[in-house]
């Protein structure tokens, strides 16, 4: 283990794209082999996608990111009080119940090329996935719980023993046995849709969207909340998945218990976008494959190398680690006209389609003026014309980043979210895996 520490952690790079394992190592494919787990491609489809951004489930389907996305995480499902104004325990709750199971679906929209209107039981988001599942009957679709906007409940739900268990409770009822008509017994009409669940606390014992509540003591409760889920799982079906979305800042993941939470999940997908992003005043890359020496910030060690190294460092195996990265770009304008605008003062944020400052990758490749750079020492690319600098992953990019998922023996890729991409990427990151 410490060899492999050492070659992604301290040798460079560059030294390490030299050697054959780098460039031409065997990759396991999709079906796994050599005793290892069968790589992933994990992709986060949202909710929400289907009203501004149009993105149903037979868009991923027609891109053609899937079959090469092997799991969906479904964002998100709600974790709050049973009751408004925060009484009761709590508890899952459907994130928005007309885009997760009332939405009808006109033939043109639907995965199979069926119409779903108000006679059928199930429909939205949960009746498309199921759908695609059985077209693509190896792919696996898991319930995403939290996420930025959905962190601030879970420090209660983990406080004790009695509240760990009526959350996992909730959620193994509501999204793995189906009940989202209120039934309490047997299975309900979304049964069979999920694979699994994936929680999204940002952050246990750490900050994160304001609000959130925080206590020292989430530390230890993370890894029992864990626990809970992987034993109420377990009871219906070992095969049932328990993933996690975990923190790339060296800070944050230090308030996790890594190699003990290990124990109890699938995998772990590390988010290791967002490094850098408009709220500093220079621009730099938001998720850099390697260190660059000329970096401001190279104090902060955030590339996905060091991040990943980190995690082996604490214990993880590297067959449950799953490098995230981003189907987005982060932005500066304002930007000082000098080395291309990487590494230089910016005054401002430029617009975006998601918010001030973030780009999808579609939109991003048809802006015009813009020259694209590529970033030798941190195997990253941006685009400057200028003024505005936007920082991104493009397919060279990402190749890059799958090759050092095999070098180094991990689970797989997650990406960060499917409508951002229009399938090129996720392609990509697919065929360079199976290799």
């Amino acid at each position: 283990m410490r060899t492999l520490i050492q070659q992604i952690a301290a040798i460079p790079l560059m030294a390490l794209m030299a050697t054959s394992a780098w460039s031409h190592g065997p990759g396991h494919g999709p079906g796994g082999g050599n005793g290892s787990p069968p790589r992933e491609v994990v992709g986060y489809f949202t909710s929400w996608g289907i009203y501004a951004r149009n993105f149903k489930v037979k868009d991923l389907v027609a891109q053609g990111g899937v079959p090469a996305v092997t799991t969906i995480n479904y964002a998100f499902g709600n974790v709050q009080p049973a009751q408004a104004g925060g009484a009761g325990p709590v508890v899952c709750q459907l994130g928005d119940a007309y885009a997760d199971v009332e939405r009808a679906w006109a033939a043109e929209e639907s995965v199979d090329g069926q119409a779903v209107d108000a006679s059928q039981q199930l429909r939205g988001n949960f009746q498309q996935l199921l759908a695609l599942k059985r077209a693509y009957p190896g792919t696996k679709v898991l319930i995403a719980l939290g996420g930025w906007n959905g962190s601030k409940w879970f420090s209660d739900a983990a406080l004790t023993a009695e509240s760990r268990s009526a959350l996992v409770t909730s959620c193994i009822d509501l999204f793995i046995k189906g009940r989202t008509d209120g039934s309490t017994t047997g299975n309900g009409p979304a049964a069979g849709v999920f694979d699994g669940i994936d929680i999204d606390w940002e952050y246990p014992a750490a900050e994160g969207a304001e609000g959130n509540t925080v206590r020292p003591e989430d530390t230890r409760n993370f890894t029992l909340l864990l626990q809970e889920f992987r034993r109420q799982l377990d009871a219906i079906d070992p095969q049932l998945r328990l993933t996690i979305a975990a923190p790339a800042g060296p800070q944050t993941a230090a308030k996790i218990e890594l190699a003990e939470v290990a124990r109890s999940l699938d995998f772990i997908n590390v988010m290791a976008y967002d490094l850098h992003g408009a709220w500093e005043s220079t621009t730099n890359h938001q998720a850099a494959l390697a260190p660059n020496p000329n970096d401001p910030a190279r104090a902060q060690k955030l590339s996905v190398v060091e991040t990943v190294g980190r995690y082996l460092q604490a214990g993880v195996p590297a067959h449950k680690i799953v490098v995230g990265a981003p189907l987005y770009s982060r932005g500066w304008t304002g930007v000082t006209n000098a080395q291309r605008g990487l590494y230089q003062a910016a005054t401002g944020i430029p617009a975006g389609t998601y918010e001030a400052g973030i780009e999808d990758y579609q939109t991003l490749q048809a802006k015009p003026g813009f020259t694209r750079y590529w970033d030798a020492h941190a195997r990253a690319a941006w685009l400057f014309d200028g003024t505005t600098f936007w920082t991104f992953d493009d397919a060279q990019t990402l190749r890059e980043k799958a090759r050092f998922v095999k070098l180094a023996r991990l689970r797989g890729m997650m990406f960060w979210e499917l409508s951002g991409d229009g399938g090129e990427l996720v392609r990509a990151v697919g065929d360079e895996l199976s290799r």
